[in-house]
């Protein structure tokens, strides 16, 4: 691996990767026994809602794959980006529901999910490891951003059980391209913020079960449009104006006069309105 400074010479792009990164809900509020017990979990339904999707291959054998404790990133070839945006979550939102119902004394399971796109190196000694990189750090701060969480807190919780937040180069890539199977519309435009870090990014919100307030729109203040001024109101009758001309000193024009009446001298105003 190249060791040398950035900048200084060239190098290799490493190959483009999904990345795809898993959260759930509340996870540092439960008590700490039962933590190993929800890891596994997460990873058992994520693995079965990719083998729903049809990503099972891919699954088993990822670019990379790294445990978070109360979730997980993984790595995948830029080819299963579409499958990743539909059926997977739905998929995934599917077997979060059965869970619920096959646990009803407990908190149901929700979990939020970003996904991004970008070049990542891998580790070729080490199978699953590696991926480290900005693309990565930045389908972290996509999880983590208010906008997908408030999505997910609003929701009612025994419904909305799957969050996902694309990024915008997955948006136009996949998604608004046609190659996902679903229609554009099914997306929110949001602004990902992630609080106590310089991290502020266009991006796609989506629910595959929505409930509650929903969509949530952008979350930047945006400034109502000023509406038009509007004209006040014409008199019943205009005023007319005659004009006293500078050579002559004659009144020029004629007929009834209706309101006030303004003249002028040589072009300037001249009395005032009766």
């Amino acid at each position: 691996m190249d060791q040398s400074p950035p900048f200084e010479q060239s190098r290799p792009l490493p190959p483009y990767r999904a990345v795809l990164a898993v959260d759930a809900k509340g996870f540092t509020d439960l008590p700490g026994c039962t933590h190993e017990n929800v890891s596994r979990t997460i990873h058992q339904l994520v693995g079965a809602a990719m083998r729903d999707a049809g990503l099972d291959a891919e699954w088993s054998s990822p670019d990379f794959y790294g445990p978070t404790g109360d979730g997980l990133a993984v790595g995948l070839p830029t080819r299963v980006l579409p499958y990743l945006v539909h059926p997977f979550p739905a998929k995934l939102q599917e077997r979060l529901d059965t869970h619920r119902r096959e646990h009803p004394g407990e908190e149901p399971l929700r979990l939020r999910v970003s996904l991004h796109v970008g070049p990542l190196p891998t580790d070729v000694a080490a199978v699953g490891q590696g991926g480290n990189g900005t693309a990565r750090n930045e389908t972290h701060r996509l999880l983590d951003s208010e906008v997908v969480k408030s999505a997910l807190r609003e929701a009612k919780p025994r419904i909305t059980l799957v969050a996902m937040i694309v990024s915008d180069r997955v948006f136009h890539d996949v998604i608004s391209a046609g190659y996902a199977g679903l229609h554009p519309d099914h997306f929110v435009d949001v602004e990902a913020r992630v609080e106590g870090k310089a991290f502020a990014q266009r991006a796609w919100l989506h629910l595959p079960t929505p409930s509650g307030a929903w969509p949530v729109g952008r979350t930047d203040d945006e400034p109502e449009p000023a509406s038009e001024p509007q004209s006040p109101p014409a008199p019943a009758y205009p005023p007319s104006e005659q004009s006293v001309g500078t050579n002559y000193g004659q009144v020029v024009g004629g007929g009834t006069v209706h309101g006030g009446m303004q003249q002028s001298f040589g072009g300037h105003p001249f009395g005032s309105r009766s």
